[in-house]
């Protein structure tokens, strides 16, 4: 995976900074609101993923359309995290800046 996070979150520190269980955090990774690859064999979270304390508002929606479009967790992450030309910033950092739409409607070409 080239694309890198600032930071990467595991379960223990989400449970942390979240101030849920694990297994709320569990759920939020299996429902979507978080997206978790394995690297060297503990599940992580990007940082850029969390906002004043919970999952970024808009993440879902988004990486629903990506496991739509066919992505697999690994392919999303590497979407989510590198810059995209079209965006001209990485979609996370698109939709941390509120730029939900334009992150959608770029994801949602991928598919055609």
């Amino acid at each position: 995976m080239s694309a890198e996070s600032a930071r990467w979150l595991t379960v223990p520190d989400l449970v942390d900074v979240l101030q849920l269980s694990p297994g709320k955090v569990h759920r939020l990774i299996e429902d979507r609101h978080l997206l978790a690859v394995r690297r060297d064999k503990v599940l992580v979270i990007p940082e850029e993923f969390v906002l004043d304390g919970e999952p970024l508002k808009d993440l879902r929606g988004t990486l629903m359309l990506l496991a739509d479009d066919g992505f697999s967790d690994d392919e999303a992450m590497q979407w989510m995290l590198e810059v995209n030309d079209l965006l001209g910033v990485s979609p996370i950092a698109a939709l941390r800046a509120g730029r939900k739409a334009e992150v959608r409607r770029v994801a949602q070409a991928l598919a055609f």
